[in-house]
């Protein structure tokens, strides 16, 4: 379960829950937060790298260059932000 929007806004190293990736592209998603219906804040790793939202809405209807689908990595474990923000450098 992910913690609600702005529950992790004073925390230092805020936790990463899960991740959504497109397999045909660079474009990474991961929540940190979510509403509960269809908004996330996370870090988004695509053109640019940065913290902002992103809805579930649009993560279901995007497709890569192939027409693949956006998925959740199921192999992801929770982990700090800096250690995922390393991971893209």
């Amino acid at each position: 379960m992910l913690p609600p929007l702005y529950s992790q806004e004073h925390v230092e190293d805020p936790l990463v829950i899960c991740k959504f990736f497109t397999p045909d592209s660079n474009w990474t998603f991961y929540a940190l937060e979510f509403d509960g219906e269809d908004l996330f804040f996370g870090w988004v790793v695509g053109f640019e790298k940065e913290l902002g939202y992103f809805r579930l809405s649009e993560l279901a209807e995007a497709r890569g260059p192939f027409g693949l689908p956006i998925e959740r990595d199921l192999h992801f474990s929770p982990r700090r932000l800096s250690e995922v923000m390393k991971l893209h450098k």
